[in-house]
């Protein structure tokens, strides 16, 4: 089953750290989302592949937006 990861708060997406097809393991880092001047990291909920990645590096987003698919 396909899982969206998503937005936990608004922000930039500095860094996308995994590309489509890669597999992934429970708390890897997929990408970086900075907000307040803080980095935060958007780790795997599990382990997967990555399906579909909807966010580009330095783009900007709100919360619950998706910026990953995983299967």
């Amino acid at each position: 089953s396909s899982e969206n990861i998503t937005a936990p708060m608004p922000g930039t997406i500095t860094n996308i750290l995994v590309k489509d097809g890669d597999s992934v393991k429970k708390g890897q880092v997929l990408a970086i989302l900075e907000a307040m001047k803080m980095e935060n990291e958007i780790v795997a909920p599990r382990d997967g592949a990555i399906t579909v990645i909807s966010v580009d590096k330095g783009q900007n987003v709100n919360p619950g937006d998706t910026l990953l698919q995983m299967a």
